[in-house]
């Protein structure tokens, strides 16, 4: 499999890991890119990047909250002047408002929904691509909703009231005080923004993404032992591995992640602790955390020509 100069670039982003390293792993794992990934992070060559930090797309994400439901969108930009201008933060806000009361969260079904003022969504991003001269896509949705109790919003980094770079959503299920309630919500958002939870809980982690947490972790651990020269027991390994994925589960589900406002209270426990304020049992159902451009690799050329010069790719 082959492999360009912006793989090379993109591996380097990725993991942190240096030009050449990334460069022999590729060569290596013949072009595969994820499998390079894990072949860096078992030799202790990189970090576990989270790939939201690292990679980038222009737009905006917008947030919208009515009653016990709320919504996040995201719509995409070819350059950040475009998410700056009024006639797009309009279109995003109003959107986002005509996804609160979609049925589910297909974009498709969203783009085809009437849009205030006439046509659909689709027809006025069109007319928008036209008349501000630059590609713009609605890339996703995502919804939540509690029968009683309250969904509170969060943007961080605004750059207009409830349009910015990271938009969070929390759902409580909860009959107690709603000033309450807004307050664990708002704090709890802020957490999110920060710490980036995979899910809400370790069960609803995906097992593939664990088993490769695991594989990775028993590697490095042969890795090490090998270059100690110790001989320690598969069966010691094999532990050794399960507690680095089980660690992984950990610190990587909201609900077990520790509080980022005081650093040692898991999330679980700041809702338990809230109840009593609130004065009744809260249960954190669900949250959304979209940030801009999270998964996207905008290719920048003239870095991919420096890689390429420096790894004989050219």
């Amino acid at each position: 499999m082959a492999y360009t100069a912006t793989d090379v670039k993109n591996l380097r982003e990725r993991t942190g890991a240096g030009m050449m390293d990334c460069k022999k792993a590729l060569d290596e794992s013949g072009g595969d890119f994820e499998a390079a990934v894990d072949a860096l992070r078992a030799k202790g060559l990189a970090a576990v990047a989270k790939k939201s930090s690292r990679t980038a797309a222009e737009g905006l994400v917008g947030v919208a909250v009515a009653g016990t439901k709320g919504v996040a969108v995201e719509v995409n930009s070819e350059t950040d002047f475009v998410a700056k201008n009024e006639q797009f933060q309009d279109f995003v806000r109003k959107t986002t408002d005509v996804a609160l009361n979609a049925a589910s969260d297909d974009v498709d079904a969203l783009k085809a929904s009437a849009y205030p003022g006439g046509g659909t969504v689709a027809d006025t991003l069109t007319a928008n691509v036209a008349t501000i001269g630059e590609n713009q896509q609605v890339r996703r949705m995502k919804t939540v909703s509690v029968s009683n109790g309250v969904v509170v919003p969060y943007m961080h980094n605004a750059a207009a009231p409830m349009l910015g770079k990271i938009g969070v959503l929390v759902a409580l299920e909860s009959e107690g005080d709603k000033a309450a309630l807004e307050a664990l919500g708002k704090q709890i958002a802020m957490h999110i923004a920060a710490a980036f939870p995979m899910a809400l809980s370790a069960d609803d982690l995906d097992p593939e993404v664990l088993e490769r947490e695991r594989k990775i972790a028993l590697e490095k651990a042969t890795e090490e032992a090998s270059k100690s020269g110790k001989e320690i027991p598969a069966d010691i390994l094999a532990k050794r591995a399960d507690g680095a994925a089980a660690k992984f589960a950990k610190d990587n589900a909201l609900l077990s992640q520790v509080f980022v406002m005081d650093n040692k209270t898991p999330i679980a426990q700041v809702v338990a602790n809230a109840a009593k304020e609130a004065g009744s049992a809260i249960v954190l159902k669900d949250y959304v955390r979209f940030q801009l451009g999270e998964g996207i690799e905008k290719e920048v050329s003239d870095f991919a020509a420096e890689v390429a010069a420096a790894a004989g790719l050219g």
